[in-house]
């Protein structure tokens, strides 16, 4: 491997003759071997948008030249496209500021800033650092991924799903079954009223992550250092945010107190507990649907599946309900994540956290498996489930918790006699209750309708 010089001011380091990154980012690379996890694509694509916003805020007020401008935005254009991912090399488990991941930023943008130029134009700290700290910079790298991955990847994929179950609920308002409580026997419900719940549980989850957008909007630019915004000039926390909104469509502003936006992650802890309720709720209508599903003889089977592939190695015509298990391990993986970002957000110490990285790591892994989770649930598995009708009718009309309606013409006691009889002796409810003499066989069958139950 071909080798050139950079310098910083610990002095000189080698650094791959191919790569863009200089000297900081090569100390960086070299100290911290740890772990195989780099720093989120997400977070370098939000520092190329932060850094292209400083530089016209910058600008705007006369700090920065137009050709530096320029020059600066052409190459955050290609970190903000992902043209140059194989220069970020930069693990998560780094500096707990993000400083090394900062200064990776400057300095690829420095260097293929000159590079585009053709000359010796800009410096990674003096130009694309310009009024910026690592401690206001990494903060709003990760309010700006979070925001972006909420709105533009999670919340598509979360509409596609519920839009699918309000299909299904369409398809199946005749289809009445058995429902269950304590995994029990109880009275029945239709297929589309048991979809509706698993539909209004992913709307009240969506609901919920937009309530906790607008503080995620809040970008810490402009504190700098420890938050007193010590040599940005005046007005660039107003400016830049503005910058960062016309980039990305979305409403960011500048928060209104820095020190709070360097030290607390409050914002993303909140966020990601809209995370973890979605989670929640798919991990139980995963569950359902493999339960429903589950047979083909010895089952509930009260719903197909899709079929996508071989579910044994040793059992032949085996077919499993594997997009539910990966939705169900998926959820157990935010759960767990939801502990590491409360538990990183608590380390804020006086001025600054220095537990962002892993914080904002864990954020985004979180939305990136519940958003194409979501997605590989809906196309291999849920657009295609489907009522077992004649299993649906064959359960309903077996349960004994039929008996409930029932309840106002012989009462409660009455009715549970009924069906202990039935079900010691394995016959009908009807012929129990008729034995019994609580109800005439003409008058059972004038009150006794299971499919008017629900």
């Amino acid at each position: 491997m071909e080798y050139r010089i950079e310098r910083d001011s610990m002095g000189e380091m080698q650094v791959p003759a191919d790569r863009y990154w200089g000297a900081q980012t090569q100390r960086s690379y070299q100290n911290f071997k740890i772990g195989t996890e780099r720093m989120p694509q997400e977070i370098i694509h939000a520092f190329g948008i932060l850094k292209k916003a400083a530089a016209m805020a910058n600008h705007s007020l006369g700090k920065l030249d137009e050709e530096k401008l320029n020059v600066i935005s052409q190459a955050c254009d290609e970190v903000i496209a992902g043209k140059l991912d194989g220069h970020f090399p930069l693990v998560v488990w780094q500096t707990g500021s993000g400083t090394q991941s900062n200064m990776n930023v400057n300095e690829v943008v420095a260097n293929r800033g000159n590079e585009l130029a053709g000359k010796k134009l800009l410096h990674p700290n003096d130009h694309v650092n310009m009024s910026q700290s690592s401690n206001d910079t990494f903060p709003t790298a990760m309010h700006i991924a979070a925001a972006v991955e909420l709105e533009d990847k999670l919340f598509p994929a979360l509409d596609a799903l519920i839009s699918t179950f309000k299909r299904l609920e369409g398809e199946n308002q005749d289809v009445v079954k058995s429902g269950r409580t304590h995994l029990q026997d109880a009275v029945p419900i239709t297929v589309a009223q048991e979809i509706s719940g698993w539909r209004s549980s992913l709307e009240k989850d969506k609901a919920l992550l937009e309530l906790a957008l607008p503080p995620l909007h809040e970008l810490a630019l402009g504190g700098t250092a420890v938050g007193t915004g010590l040599n940005a000039p005046k007005g660039f926390d107003t400016a830049v945010a503005q910058a960062v909104s016309q980039l990305t469509g979305k409403p960011f502003v500048t928060a209104p107190n820095k020190f709070h936006a360097l030290t607390s992650k409050d914002e993303l802890v909140f966020a990601h507990g809209g995370l973890k309720a979605l989670a929640a709720d798919l991990m139980k209508i995963a569950n359902d649907v493999r339960w429903l599903s589950s047979g083909p003889r010895c089952g509930l089977g009260e719903l197909h599946i899709p079929e996508n592939e071989p579910g044994s190695s040793i059992m032949p015509g085996k077919v499993n309900p594997t997009q539910c298990e990966a939705v169900t391990m998926v959820a157990v993986q935010v759960m767990a994540n939801d502990v590491a970002v409360g538990m990183a957000a608590s380390q804020g110490n006086f001025e600054l956290n220095v537990f962002m990285p892993v914080c904002i790591y864990n954020f985004l892994q979180s939305v990136r498996l519940l958003a194409d989770a979501m997605d590989s649930f809906n196309r291999n598995c849920a657009v295609g489930i489907t009522a077992n009708r004649d299993k649906c009718r064959h359960n309903l009309h077996n349960s004994l918790m039929l008996v409930t309606a029932l309840n106002p013409y012989i009462g409660y006691d009455n009715a549970a006699k009924t069906a202990k009889k039935a079900h010691a002796e394995g016959i009908s409810l009807k012929e129990a209750c008729v034995s019994l003499g609580f109800l005439t066989a003409e008058r059972f069958d004038e009150v006794f309708h299971p499919e008017e139950m629900v």
